[in-house]
């Protein structure tokens, strides 16, 4: 999976628990769950990457000749998803949707803009949008893990949050892959906001043994033990 450009959003969960996303040329691959930050206010890690266009100045003429270039060629492909991924990268994620959402009437069956589509409508706080799409992404690959754990993370943030089924979504997850880190992480979270200690404890307990160095241990352990006082 690749690692370039990696865009990071901080929700606060559990008392700050953090889900880092990517849009990253072009290919996304999103649900890496890290709990390792304790503050609850929405900031960029230590270390992000640093933002194209978002200079104090403005965007910069190359960005903005990107997204100038995607409003004259509307049927230019590759120009939308370019000034798309532009937006992504400055969480203007409304203007990313607009390109991807042109992109996908010039490629409807192109499962790598019904993606982004997610991805954006996840990190724009449209869970119930993201859903669809997310799902319209799983019936052309079943078999995509970290998608469909995407999946089971919209019913987590949503308003009204449906733990099981976002338990069901990470179980079929593991069904693919039953060491997948970032959907152990999230399942012990589900079981965790749903006040089930006992699974939240055995899947923590894989999730370490699996992943000894995960740094969000000791904090998905912290939350598990306020469950009996709350």
């Amino acid at each position: 999976m690749s690692k370039e450009n990696v865009l990071f959003v901080v929700i606060g969960l559990l008392g700050g628990l953090i889900i880092g996303f990517m849009f990253a040329n072009s290919v996304n691959q999103r649900g890496a769950a890290t709990a390792a930050q304790t503050t609850s206010s929405a900031a960029l890690p230590a270390g992000h990457p640093d933002v194209p266009g978002a200079g104090p100045g403005g965007m910069q003429p190359e960005v903005q000749a990107a997204i100038d270039q995607a409003r004259k060629e509307p049927d230019n492909f590759e120009a939308q998803m370019k000034a798309a991924e532009f937006y992504y990268q400055i969480q203007r994620f409304d203007g990313a949707l607009e390109f991807l959402k042109r992109a996908n009437e010039l490629k409807p069956d192109s499962r790598e803009v019904i993606v982004n589509l997610a991805n954006a409508y996840f990190d724009s706080g449209k869970y119930e949008d993201a859903e669809k799409w997310y799902a319209s992404a799983l019936e052309k690959k079943a078999d995509d893990v970290d998608v469909r754990t995407d999946l089971g993370l919209t019913f987590i943030f949503r308003d009204k949050p449906n733990y099981d089924r976002a338990i069901q979504e990470f179980q079929r997850s593991l069904e693919l892959n039953p060491n997948h880190p970032q959907t152990l992480q999230n399942l012990t979270v589900a079981y965790t906001k749903k006040g089930d200690s006992a699974n939240a404890n055995q899947t923590l307990a894989k999730l370490e043994s699996f992943d000894p160095a995960n740094e969000s241990i000791a904090k998905l352990r912290e939350e598990i033990k306020k469950i009996g006082t709350n």
